[in-house]
């Protein structure tokens, strides 16, 4: 007789387990709310010293180190950062330029904003010009803040140019030294505020490559000292010979090939400071 077969029962299927549910979206932040948060975090301690560098308007006193830390809990947030610099607020507009996306403003938009950066300190006015070096719009606007009649514009434009010496790569370096003989010749003629970022500007075109060292080098030893006055505040005029100097001794014991090169691999200085 056959072996009967033993029949299996089916198993019964397993409950499935309850979707988990998702996590909740970010909630964007308001304007309103970072401008509270700023606010809180001001001093009149920093507010007294962001005046003696020149910072006027409306201002909460906040540090860059508190505004580090907003940073990167903020992350790139165009439409807020474009909203924070309306508002006119001095601390609102150094968040603005730390998270805004350099590659969405218009040519309009940097004109405008180194025009309203007039009456802050010339930090604000440096913060635009880096903006300007990280987007597609940077060659355009050196030719024309530099050819500006105003000295706060042309100021800009040296900036600019320090930048680009120091980041971009694939500009020629006859555009640099071309620009460099334009400083030698006119530095002792120009306003203060402009004579300043021209003496760095020669630094930063002398740590671009070693062709350019040599003749950042030979027009500072012909420029000669610099003479600007920096008001109320501690800070002094580097001497370029000797930064240039210092500046690729310490990228060659880093093991860069440039003082631009070791700049190049550091995080961008709106953002770090």
């Amino acid at each position: 007789m056959p072996a009967s077969k033993t029949t299996k029962k089916p198993v019964a299927a397993k409950p499935g387990k309850p979707a988990r549910p998702g996590k909740p979206a970010k909630e964007k932040p308001t304007l309103s709310a970072v401008m509270r948060e700023l606010e809180k975090a001001g001093s009149e301690q920093t507010r007294k010293t962001y005046a003696r560098h020149g910072a006027s308007g409306p201002m909460f006193g906040v540090s860059f180190a508190t505004l580090k830390t907003m940073l990167k809990r903020l992350g790139v947030d165009h439409e807020l950062g474009v909203a924070l610099w309306d508002t006119g607020n001095f601390d609102a507009r150094n968040l603005a330029v730390k998270i805004v996306d350099p590659a969405k403003l218009k040519p309009a938009d940097l004109d405008r904003w180194v025009g309203e950066s007039f009456t802050a300190a010339r930090m604000c006015l440096g913060y635009v010009a880096m903006l300007a070096a990280e987007g597609p719009h940077a060659e355009a606007k050196l030719t024309q803040w530099l050819g500006a009649k105003d000295e706060r514009t042309r100021a800009s434009g040296w900036i600019l140019l320090a930048q680009l010496a120091q980041r971009d790569e694939s500009m020629a370096d006859a555009v640099f030294g071309k620009r460099l003989e334009q400083i030698e010749r006119t530095i002792h003629q120009a306003p203060n505020a402009e004579r300043t970022v021209m003496n760095e500007t020669v630094i930063a075109i002398g740590c671009r490559s070693a062709g350019l060292r040599k003749a950042a080098l030979a027009a500072a030893g012909r420029i000669g000292v610099v003479d600007i006055d920096h008001g109320d505040t501690s800070c002094k005029t580097p001497d370029a010979t000797e930064y240039i100097e210092k500046a690729w001794a310490h990228a060659k014991s880093k093991g860069f090939e440039s003082p631009a090169a070791q700049e190049r691999a550091r995080e961008l200085p709106r953002l770090r400071c």
